[in-house]
C-alpha cells in the first residue's frame, strides 16, 4: 500500500512537473544534513503559507521539538497547553484523499480544534515506515519528502525528554530553492525505489 501511494504521488507530480521548467522545493538544513520537500499543488494554500514562511526565515530561529522514533520528526512552533489561537497562523485545512500519511509524507500540525484548522507554523515529516493511515483525514498532508529521509531517521533517534522534545536542539533553516522538475521527479523516484 505504501509503495502504491508513494508512486501515485511520483505520478501525479510527474505530470505536473512536466508543464513547468522549474519549481519550488522545501530545504530544511539541519546539522545531520539537508532534507528535500516536493510542494504539493492540490493544497494551494498550505504550499504557499510554506513558501511564504520560509522565504520569511520564521522557522529558522525554530528547532525540531518533538522527535518520535516509529511516528514523526516536528518541527516549528512548538505545541503549548493553550493550543493555537492566532489567527494569522491558521489555515482551513485541504484534505485530499489522494494525499495520505505515507512515510515521508510533509503535513501542517493543529491542536484539537474543531475545525481542524492547521498551525502553518509547525509541520511535520512521517517516519513511521508502514506510514500513518489513523492521521488521514484529521490533518493537511501538503508534501513529501524527496531526498533525506536519512536525516529524518537520524532525527527520530535523539535523546529526548518526556515530552519527547531532543535533548540537545535540533536547529534547522529552511528556505526554497528552485529545482528542474525533472530533477524533482528523479529525485521522488529515487526515494521511492529505496521505500
Amino acid at each position: 500500500m505504501k509503495s502504491f501511494i508513494s508512486c501515485a504521488f511520483v505520478f501525479l507530480f510527474i505530470g505536473y512537473a512536466a508543464a513547468q521548467e522549474t519549481v519550488p522545493v522545501g530545504q530544511i538544513t539541519t546539522p545531520y544534513g539537508d532534507i528535500l520537500i516536493a510542494l504539493d499543488d492540490r493544497t494551494p494554500n498550505h504550499k504557499e503559507s510554506f513558501i511564504e514562511l520560509a522565504n520569511a526565515g520564521y522557522w529558522d530561529s525554530l528547532t525540531f521539538n518533538r522527535v518520535i522514533p516509529n511516528f514523526v520528526a516536528q518541527g516549528g512552533c512548538p505545541d503549548t497547553e493553550e493550543g493555537f489561537k492566532d489567527p494569522e497562523y491558521l489555515l482551513e485545512p485541504e484534505f485530499i484523499p489522494e494525499l495520505k500519511h505515507v512515510y515521508g509524507a510533509v503535513g501542517a500540525g493543529r491542536d484539537d480544534n474543531p475545525g481542524k484548522l492547521s498551525a502553518r507554523c509547525q509541520f511535520y515529516i512521517v517516519q513511521k515506515p508502514e506510514g500513518l493511515p489513523r492521521l488521514d483525514g484529521d490533518y493537511t498532508i501538503f508534501g513529501q519528502v524527496i531526498k533525506g529521509m536519512s536525516v529524518i531517521e537520524q532525527i527520530v533517534r535523539v535523546k529526548r525528554d518526556s515530552l519527547d522534545e531532543p535533548i540537545k536542539q535540533i536547529t534547522m533553516k529552511v528556505e526554497i530553492i528552485e529545482m528542474k522538475a525533472s530533477d524533482v521527479t528523479a529525485l521522488a523516484t529515487s526515494q521511492l525505489n529505496k521505500n
